[in-house]
């Protein structure tokens, strides 16, 4: 392995560019969805990377950008409760994090284990990329993501969409290097190019944003009904979390959960979360396909993620930047989107089977169950600001079954989770 520690600035640089290229086209495409600026997703997306290093005092080589858990939360809260007060319940489920961050400080990590067991955090996180299916299918039927509005004719849309989600498949299968990282890249290229030629492509917008400008930033409001709605969504990504912690330490042969300790990296990855509900973007997580480019670049140096953050928040000051990815058409987006939201589905379904979770044990069978039918089939539970439902809803039921329902320990006698 080359010493990538004291490599000259220049090279620091370029590899924290390519960095932030591998992590572009899902940062970019949360916001998208969402209807958040894409500026300002850029903007927190190197904030928050920057509060990580510093609170883990720069000895993990993680970037953090937009979570893709929070997309169906954030589209629900937006339509009941407005963008303001979505925002400010980020903020609140980064708090989530920094609560998990003093758990692990007092407890250990065992106490994790034993409230989110790989049986509660699996059917969350498939709940979460199923749940999601539909907005995917409309986009790329050129719909709106909750179907109300036709935005591109349906033949036109299905001949940019396919070949987008093809092209996707094809790059994430059978590329090779730096180019196998790249496959929403690859397949927005090829959706977008395809629909400038359809005459789909807007550029007016483009025209008229200038070279230069502050990213539209959004400031939160506190409301108790989209805090409530928040806080259970936040428990997926955490976990998510400590997989991606495991999973670039099995890369860089360190482990991270000792120096510089899982709490200090929850709470780094709270306090990004909550730093960008402050400025009006996504909620943080940390990028796997990051941890693919430091495994395949097998360069280990955290300083390179500096410079990814670095370039991020410069390129947020770009007007015309952010217009031209504004301008990206929904059945670009929607085909690409089939794969991303099924592949997290299929991180739950992981999540059960790495583990050996028995699904003929009854109790098992229950939780998985009810947390999936309430999870996708839209359950709510309550009325007004103190209703329950979505993600937030099956996150709560899976933690209380699997609290209530006996037999709590026996996934762990038949085999200890294996590391990712």
């Amino acid at each position: 392995m080359q010493d990538h520690m004291h490599d000259p600035v220049w090279r620091q640089a370029l590899a924290g560019s390519q960095m932030l290229f591998v992590a572009f086209g899902a940062l970019v495409l949360m916001p998208l969805i969402t209807g958040m600026d894409p500026n300002v997703a850029l903007f927190t997306a190197g904030l928050g990377t920057l509060i990580f290093h510093l609170v883990t005092r720069n000895q993990v080589p993680v970037f953090l950008a937009s979570s893709f858990a929070f997309i169906a939360p954030i589209l629900a809260a937006q339509g009941e409760f407005g963008l303001p007060a979505t925002l400010g319940g980020l903020v609140a489920a980064g708090v989530v994090y920094m609560l998990l961050s003093l758990g692990v400080k007092l407890r250990g990590t065992g106490f994790i284990d034993r409230l989110l067991p790989p049986v509660v955090i699996g059917p969350v996180i498939m709940s979460i990329g199923l749940g999601l299916a539909p907005v995917a299918a409309n986009m790329a039927m050129g719909k709106a993501g909750d179907a109300s509005a036709q935005l591109v004719p349906y033949d036109t849309a299905l001949m940019i969409s396919l070949p987008a989600l093809i092209t996707t498949l094809v790059v994430a299968v059978v590329g090779r290097g730096l180019l196998r990282l790249v496959p929403i890249l690859a397949g927005v290229f090829v959706g977008y190019l395809l629909a400038w030629w359809l005459g789909v492509v807007d550029f007016s917008g483009v025209a008229a944003a200038p070279w230069l400008a502050v990213p539209n930033f959004v400031a939160p409001e506190f409301h108790w009904g989209a805090i409530l709605f928040m806080l259970p969504v936040a428990i997926a990504p955490a976990i998510e979390h400590i997989g991606d912690v495991l999973a670039i330490g099995t890369v860089t042969g360190k482990n991270y959960l000792h120096k510089p300790g899982l709490h200090r990296t929850l709470l780094g990855d709270g306090l990004a979360t909550s730093a960008a509900g402050l400025f009006g973007g996504p909620p943080n997580t940390t990028y796997s396909e990051v941890t693919g480019a430091v495994m395949l670049t097998r360069n280990f140096n955290p300083r390179v993620m500096l410079w990814a953050a670095a370039v991020a928040i410069v390129l947020a000051f770009i007007g015309k930047f952010g217009a031209a990815l504004q301008s990206i058409p929904v059945p670009v987006m929607g085909g690409i989107l089939c794969l991303l939201f099924g592949s997290i589905a299929v991180v739950g379904l992981n999540t059960l089977i790495r583990h050996q979770v028995d699904l003929s044990e009854a109790r098992n069978l229950v939780i998985v169950a009810v947390t999936l039918t309430f999870g996708i089939g839209g359950m709510v539970i309550g009325a007004g600001d103190v209703s329950l439902k979505g993600i937030s809803l099956c996150g709560i039921a899976a933690i209380v079954l699997n609290l209530v329902l006996p037999g709590g320990s026996s996934w762990r006698q038949s085999s200890r989770p294996v590391e990712p």
